[in-house]
């Protein structure tokens, strides 16, 4: 299983969450960023459909799977 970290950084002014190298929008307030990051967090949590996916890898190759919508990452805020 995987797990999902959202950080809250100082970021263009403000306050953001970032995951895995990504940037949310910025916040005026640590407090607003945190809240955020964490309904964003509790959001990664539910379940969704089962699905047929079909995606193409850095090598130029086409793969399709079935995936289970209950496979959920776990998730963490931090800061």
């Amino acid at each position: 299983m995987s797990k999902v970290v959202y950080e809250i950084v100082e970021h263009d002014g403000g306050w953001a969450y970032r995951s895995d190298g990504v940037y949310s929008e910025t916040f005026a307030t640590h407090n607003a960023a945190r809240a955020m990051a964490v309904r964003v967090a509790r959001e990664q949590l539910v379940p969704g459909a089962d699905a047929a996916i079909s995606f193409e890898t850095a090598d130029g190759k086409w793969h399709e799977e079935q995936v289970d919508g209950h496979d959920r990452p776990t998730t963490e805020v931090k800061g």
